[in-house]
Parts: C-alpha cells; sequence; structure tokens
C-alpha cells in the first residue's frame, strides 16, 4: 500500500508538470515545469532501483540540460509584437500524431505481464565505479578530455571583444605625452 502511493506521487510529480510544460504559454515557466518533471523521473528510477541512471538523471538532465536551457530561454531576446494565429492547419495532425503514439504506448503498455519476472533490486554504482576506474580508465578519460576541449571551444566561441572608440585595438596602450 505505502510502495503504492509513493510510486503514484512519484507519478504525479512527473505527469502534471509535464502537461504544464506543454500547454504553458510562457517557455520560463515551461522550463521551470520540466525541472519538476525530471525531478520525478529521477524518482522513478530510484523507487525501481535503478540507482545509478537515478543520480545521473539529475546530474545530467536536471543540473547540466535544464540549466543550459533555462539560461538559453533567459537570454534570448523575443521580440514584442502581435503572436501568431495559428490555425487547425498545425493542430490537426499534431493531434492525429499524438493519438496515434498514445494508441501504440497504450497497446504496448496492456499487452505486458507486469508481475511476471519480479526480481529484488540490487544496487549497481559500486560496481559500475570499480569498472570505470579500473577497465574503462581510458575512455573515461578521454571522455573528460573531450568535454574539455568542448566547454574550452565554447567559451572561446562567446567571448565578445568590445573596443570603445578611444581604445586601439590591436591591444597596445597609446603613450601620453
Amino acid at each position: 500500500m505505502t510502495s503504492d502511493l509513493v510510486f503514484i506521487l512519484l507519478a504525479l510529480l512527473t505527469i502534471v508538470p509535464a502537461v504544464w510544460v506543454v500547454f504553458s504559454p510562457n517557455i520560463v515557466h515551461a522550463g521551470f515545469a520540466l525541472l519538476f518533471t525530471l525531478f520525478g523521473v529521477a524518482g522513478l528510477y530510484a523507487y525501481m532501483g535503478a540507482d545509478f541512471i537515478a543520480v545521473t538523471q539529475m546530474m545530467v538532465y536536471i543540473g547540466g540540460v535544464l540549466v543550459l536551457v533555462l539560461f538559453t530561454v533567459m537570454m534570448t531576446r523575443v521580440p514584442l509584437g502581435k503572436r501568431a494565429n495559428y490555425g487547425l492547419d498545425r493542430f490537426v495532425p499534431a493531434g492525429v500524431l499524438s493519438l496515434a503514439v498514445f494508441g501504440l504506448l497504450y497497446k504496448s503498455i496492456t499487452s505486458v505481464d507486469w508481475g511476471a519476472g519480479h526480481t529484488e533490486a540490487v544496487p549497481t554504482v559500486a560496481e559500475i565505479g570499480t569498472n570505470f576506474m579500473t577497465n574503462y580508465i581510458f575512455p573515461f578519460e578521454y571522455v573528460s578530455l573531450v568535454l574539455l576541449a568542448a566547454m574550452i571551444g565554447a567559451a572561446i566561441l562567446i567571448r565578445e571583444e568590445k573596443f570603445s572608440e578611444d581604445e586601439p585595438e590591436n591591444g597596445e596602450t597609446e603613450v601620453q605625452s
């Protein structure tokens, strides 16, 4: 009974903000609602015993991707003006596709015997950490160097150099006499 209640609360924590993300007219509010959706997904992973995936979900998606999305949204200047008026030509195909995906998901979910094959969850973090630091140390370090190079490249690309009219552009300082 208690485990069912925990699952229902985590499912609601995932689904309700996801609906808010889809129907929110404000993109910043949608981004913050996505935060709660991703927390709910991480909670569901932890509930299922996938502790490594739960922590990875929080670090990668909440700590990295969502922060990047929110910064991008908040730093983008949206021109003010009339909102576009979209007719049925955009909503009908999206609705048909959504219903088809929903039907496929419903058929997939109801055709599985969920009670069969229930096993106890086994923690995996220690085994994954041991493999990272022994068998897979070279790929692990290589990925960290690639990510470092990408961060340095991104910092170089977004850096703006602003020169005032009084300041020389070649970096030399003027000698005052």
